[in-house]
């Protein structure tokens, strides 16, 4: 398998994670969002991916998966050891509405794309982009933090989907100066996973490509 990437990508850094926690050896193609007018609008990778994001996983047979929740669902059902949802339908719903919390609420509003609209197209200040992701990536997750669990990762002594999820949301929070003491259940989640080899190995400043 091949993995088309970018280190500070949040939706590629949920897919190492998956990776390295079921022990899937992947190779890596990197793909710079910002060089270049970004990597991701190159024809070659357009062709790849048309919508021209990443992470794009290249299969065996030729096949391309996009997009980050279609990648992690195939995994889980072709690679189901360590398995990242609970076999209970209402505890797997529950993992998965924290994953969507994440993947479809908070992400998409800080994504390179709108942050570029809004200072281009709308003439927002940098405060006022700031201000926009703040508000966000706070109310997501304000929401993350009263459902996740009171000890252990998310959901239990061993990672779910959710922390899939949620290291990467906590990653983008640091990066973009997002405060996180009022979350303590998501730090000490964020401590246990500091602790896995697997989260270590998936985490941005341990890419290759990292600058």
């Amino acid at each position: 398998m091949k993995l088309h990437t970018y280190w500070r990508s949040t939706s590629s850094y949920r897919v190492r994670i998956a990776l390295a926690l079921k022990k899937i050896e992947t190779e890596q193609a990197f793909v710079h969002l910002v060089r270049n007018g970004g990597e991701q609008n190159a024809p070659g990778y357009r062709a790849l991916n048309p919508q021209g994001r990443v992470p794009a996983l290249g299969l065996e047979d030729g096949s391309i998966l996009i997009q980050s929740p279609a990648i992690l669902e195939y995994l889980e059902e072709v690679y189901p050891t360590p398995p990242l949802l609970p076999v209970d339908p209402v505890a797997r719903a529950r993992v998965r509405a924290v994953a969507s919390i994440i993947g479809c609420d908070i992400h998409p509003l800080h994504n390179v794309g709108p942050l570029t609209h809004l200072r281009r197209v709308f003439g927002r200040s940098e405060q006022e982009v700031s201000d926009w992701i703040s508000t966000w990536i706070g109310q997501g997750l304000a929401a993350v933090e009263a459902l996740i669990a009171d000890q252990g990762f998310c959901f239990g002594s061993d990672p779910s989907m959710a922390d899939v999820y949620l290291l990467p949301q906590l990653y983008a929070a640091r990066r973009f100066n997002v405060p996180l003491d009022a979350y303590p259940r998501m730090l000490r989640v964020e401590t246990l996973a500091g602790e896995h080899p697997a989260f270590r190995s998936a985490h941005p400043s341990a890419q290759p490509d990292a600058e």
